[in-house]
């Protein structure tokens, strides 16, 4: 295969994100909850690792025509952004104006963060909390908190979208990384365990979806407090 192919498979693989975005957009509106988490788990595996494989192949030289960070901004949006929302409205995890003042706090604050310019840090970390309202949301189902939590969580987040905090990315953060990636992949294994047990309350997969989100949260924060030694 030639690096132009190679290339270019790339981008298709990251193009499925936009067709596992709207199997879960259709799983949403029958309100299959589950089903719909399920692909959004799947979708955030591909978005794992496409970023990879795109600069393994580097694709800006060998399949310029095409834009894989628009793309992925795209389909980040619905993944991460779009389709949580509504399902937390739908879902009746908030009642009557609470879910209407989510919906639009999350959908107008998100797209403000994607166009961000500076949203990248220097160590290819996250500048301000990254709009992973996918990964926030699965664990409000899995754990179904009180409304007021649930609010004041959104309110947090938002406002954490614009603060000076980073946020680690699991594969592109240097510092620490053979501790985050390993529990970012254990996020995935719990969040796709606890969709397919269909969130039920006894499920150990809970426990551990909660433990590992507080770290992936957590430790680009803790990474400030205490600065990496020459």
């Amino acid at each position: 295969m030639t690096p132009a192919l190679r290339a270019l498979s790339v981008h298709l693989l990251t193009a499925t994100g936009a067709v596992l975005a709207m199997l879960a957009m259709l799983a949403a509106v029958e309100e299959n909850w589950d089903i719909m988490f399920l692909w959004l788990v799947v979708a955030f595996f591909v978005d794992g690792i496409d970023g990879p494989l795109a600069r393994k192949y580097d694709v800006k030289t060998n399949a310029p025509q095409y834009d894989g960070v628009l793309m992925d901004l795209i389909i980040d949006y619905l993944t991460y952004v779009f389709i949580p929302a509504y399902a937390l409205f739908k879902s009746g995890l908030l009642p009557g104006w609470t879910g209407w003042i989510a919906i639009i706090v999350i959908t107008f604050t998100s797209v403000i963060y994607f166009a961000d310019t500076r949203m990248k840090t220097k160590d290819n970390s996250f500048s301000g909390f990254p709009g992973c309202w996918n990964m926030v949301v699965i664990v409000l189902f899995a754990l179904a908190p009180n409304f007021w939590v649930i609010l004041a969580l959104v309110a947090v987040l938002s406002i954490a979208m614009f603060m000076p905090l980073k946020f680690v990315h699991p594969v592109r953060t240097e510092r620490w990384r053979m501790l985050t990636l390993p529990i970012a992949l254990a996020w995935t294994f719990f969040a796709g365990r606890a969709a397919w047990v269909g969130f039920d309350p006894d499920s150990w997969a809970h426990w551990g979806l909660a433990l590992t989100s507080v770290y992936l949260i957590a430790a680009g924060i803790i990474q400030q407090i205490i600065p990496e030694k020459d």
